[in-house]
C-alpha cells in the first residue's frame, strides 16, 4: 500500500481585473477583509490583452495581482472561487461606478512548481475540483523560470507579472522553510 502524503500549503493568488482606481482599491480591501492580511502586491498595469471584459467593465482595465499573508490547503481554492464571486457580485454594487462588472476577481495559488488558476468554466485542460469550480496549471516553475501553455492566458506570458509570480514563489518557500 502506498503512503499517502499530505499536501504542502499554498500562497493564495487574487488577480483583479478593474475598471479603474477606485474599482481595484475597494476590491483590495474587500479581500483583505475576507482573506486576511495582504503581504505582496503587484503593481496595477493596463489590460490591454482582449476586450472579453469591455463590455461589463470599460475599456481602460486595469490590472493586478495581490497574495494573502497566510497560506493556506489547496483543497480549499474551490470555496475560495465562490467567495470571490461573492465578492464580484457585491463590487457590481458599488455606486457611481458606472459598469456592470467593475471587478473580477480570479484566485489561484502557488506553489514551488506550478500557479493554479480557479473558473467557474470548464475546458479540455481544466480538471473539476467541486462546487461546480474547475482549475488549471497555467504556468509551471522549471529551471528558474516560469514556462506556459498554448492554453496559458496571453498576459499571463509576461515577464513581468512572472517577476511578481518569482516573488510569491520565494515568499511561500520562505514561510514554508519556518
Amino acid at each position: 500500500m502506498w503512503t499517502l502524503k499530505k499536501p504542502e500549503p499554498v500562497k493564495l493568488i487574487i488577480g483583479i481585473l478593474a475598471a479603474n482606481e477606485t474599482a481595484m482599491n475597494a476590491a483590495v480591501e474587500m479581500i483583505k477583509d475576507k482573506f486576511g492580511r495582504c503581504d505582496l502586491e503587484s503593481q496595477a498595469w493596463p489590460f490591454r490583452h482582449t476586450e472579453y471584459y469591455a463590455k461589463e467593465t470599460g475599456s481602460e482595465i486595469l490590472k493586478k495581482f495581490i497574495t494573502i499573508e497566510k497560506p493556506i490547503k489547496p483543497g480549499k481554492l474551490a470555496a475560495v472561487k465562490l467567495m470571490t464571486n461573492k465578492m464580484e457580485a457585491k463590487l457590481a454594487k458599488m455606486p457611481g461606478i458606472g459598469f456592470s462588472r467593475p471587478v473580477n476577481l480570479d484566485p489561484g495559488y502557488i506553489e514551488p512548481s506550478k500557479l493554479v488558476l480557479a473558473s467557474t468554466k470548464n475546458f479540455s485542460h481544466r480538471i473539476y475540483i467541486g462546487k461546480k469550480i474547475w482549475a488549471e496549471v497555467t504556468l509551471v516553475y522549471n529551471k528558474g523560470k516560469w514556462i506556459s501553455f498554448e492554453y496559458t492566458f496571453p498576459d499571463h506570458r509576461e515577464d513581468r507579472y512572472h517577476g511578481f509570480f518569482c516573488s510569491v514563489r520565494e515568499k511561500l518557500l520562505e514561510q514554508i522553510r519556518k
